[in-house]
Parts: C-alpha cells; structure tokens; sequence
C-alpha cells in the first residue's frame, strides 16, 4: 500500500521541499509497513536519514503522551475529566480572583478552556521550577469556555497536572520503545538552525517553551517512526488504556475534537477519503499520525520540515492530504 504514497514524497523530497521523511502504515495486531528516505540533516554538513532514527515529535506530544496519561490518571481514580484545575492547584493565581482555576481538565483536553494559544514563556527566564512558578501565577486572559482555540497553554497546564500528580517530571515518566523525553543528537534528525540558540538543533526540543521547561506537556517528545506506529496500533487493539478510556479519548467530544484528537472534518490534515470515524494529530516540525478507527489501520508521516528553516513553503498540508487519500483509496480489509 506504500507504493504510491511514498512517489509523493518522495517526490516531495527530491524537488528540495523537505530534506527527508520517514512514512508508514500499520493495522490492528499486524506487521508495520515503513519506507524512509532523504537526509536527516543537510547542514552543517549532510546525514543520511536512516531507519530508527529519533524526530522531535512537537505536538504529538500532546495526543501520544498527555492525553493517555491525563486518562490514567482518572483510571488510578486521582482525578476526573471534569475537575476544575483549582482542586489541584489551589495556589493558582491566588490573589487574582480569576476564572483559570474554574476550567476542568475535559476543557484543557479538547482547547475549550478559553486560555490563549501561546505565549512567550521562554523569554520569562531560565529556571524550569521558576518557569512552572510563573504559569502558575501569571494573569492568563481567559475567554468564555467553549469555542475552540487551539491551546498550548492548557497542555503545558496539563503536564503540571501530571507531574503534580505523579511526584515526578514529566522526563522521568516511563515510555515505551520508540518514545523517549531524552534524546541523543546522534540518534536524531535535525531540525531548525535556530536563531535564539545559535546552532543547527539536533536532539534538541524546537519548540521554545517546551525546551525551557525541560520537557512539557504540549511538547518535547522524541520518537521513532516505529514508536509512534506501535502508540497508534495500541489504540486500534484497545491495550493503551481500558476499554472505557479508549472509547472516551476518541468519542467525539466537540464537533472538531476528541480528547486531544482531531475528528475528520472539511479540510482534515489526513485527507478526505478516510472512514468518519477517523482521528489525527499534526506537530509543527513535520509530523503527523492519523488512526482509522471504522476500517482498523493507522498511518504516520514524520518529517523535518522545518529544517533547516521554518521560514519557507514545503507543500506538508497538501503531501499530508495527497498521502492519507492515496492509502484509504487503496485499502482493502
């Protein structure tokens, strides 16, 4: 089933719009389909992309890890998806008298808590603990919940949450193989010649935020092509989470969103020719995974877009769309 899609990007990578990809497919209880090709670095000087290699997964992070393990938590019986952020924080913004500490986790999960989408946490200081501190603290203009912004605010919150919960960083959470907060830039494809760091990233967090808190909830995980291949096939077995779990992480919660996860919908990053009951997440590096839940299979298409700038046009949302219609129109149960 690979054929096709992997002409397009390969394609994609040969005309100079990516440096290099790595795309496969699984289905339910079976044996993962990969195909991987370009470079994984092509300055300072060129790295071929080979297999097992590590991508900054950016937010992935969000549906791979904190969704399961804000859900886990409910599962342990520490929290329930409708409890509001203050029973867990009652230090949050504590003279301010704001709505913050009203939203519930379900709202944080699905980006209806009304918080904004992103804010320049980095430039707030060095210091990780300092920097969890000043979240908590800091005045947060916070709109009526329901509409849908899409939030990384909420999800770093969320990874506070589960480091709160769990005694512990997120860094130190358990991962399966594949997955890992601690990456080597060795094992590791290259990302943006960032201009606040002054270097080529290699097995560094791109995302700022995510970098200066050491690993966040919205952001800063690492993962092989296989790692995010084997999280997508555990939903589709059901061994993720329970049984309950599962089915409330990716029933629809808002019209656009599951719980963390995007709903097919007009435009869909994962194409148009996939099941309705169909989920899908993007990260701003080049990544992506999409599971169809109706006809069992699921599929990822990790690249380093942003390489070795994210000030250019590389075509991902059409490759993405192109990729997904390819696959489902040739799927055969």
């Amino acid at each position: 089933m690979l054929e096709t899609a992997s002409k397009l990007v390969q394609a994609a990578i040969d005309s100079g719009s990516l440096p290099g990809a790595a795309l496969g497919l699984v289905r339910a209880q079976g044996q993962a389909q990969t195909w991987i090709y370009g470079k994984a670095q092509i300055e300072p000087e060129p790295a071929p992309l080979v297999q097992g290699l590590l991508f900054d997964l950016a937010s992935l992070t969000k549906v791979l890890f904190t969704v399961p393990e804000v859900l886990r938590l409910v599962e342990d019986g520490l929290a329930d998806l409708d409890d509001p952020l203050g029973r867990f924080f009652p230090e949050m913004a504590w003279m301010q008298n704001g709505e913050l500490p009203k939203r519930t986790l379900r709202q944080l999960l699905t980006h209806t808590a009304g918080l904004p989408a992103w804010a320049p946490i980095y430039t707030w200081g060095t210091a990780p603990e300092l920097l969890k501190q000043q979240i908590l603290q800091h005045r947060w203009e916070v709109g009526e919940p329901g509409p849908t912004v899409y939030s990384d605010i909420g999800y770093i919150l969320l990874g506070l949450l589960l480091e709160r919960l769990r005694g512990k960083p997120l860094r130190d959470f358990p991962l399966p193989a594949g997955l890992t907060w601690k990456p080597s830039p060795e094992n590791s494809v290259a990302t943006e010649r960032c201009p606040w760091r002054g270097r080529v990233l290699r097995g560094e967090i791109h995302d700022e935020n995510a970098f200066a808190l050491g690993g966040a909830g919205h952001a800063g995980l690492f993962g092989t092509l296989e790692g995010v291949l084997s999280r997508a096939q555990a939903i589709l077995d059901g061994t993720l989470l329970s049984r309950a779990a599962l089915e409330e992480m990716t029933r629809p919660q808002t019209p656009e969103r599951a719980l963390g996860w995007v709903l097919r919908q007009p435009g869909f990053s994962g194409g148009s020719l996939c099941s309705p009951h169909t989920i899908g997440h993007t990260g701003f590096t080049g990544t992506g995974v999409w599971i169809d839940l109706e006809r069992g299979y699921a599929w990822a298409l990790l690249t380093h877009r942003v390489h070795p700038t994210r000030h250019r046009e590389t075509g991902i949302v059409e490759l993405r769309r192109a990729v997904g219609n390819t696959l489902a129109g040739r799927w055969r149960e």
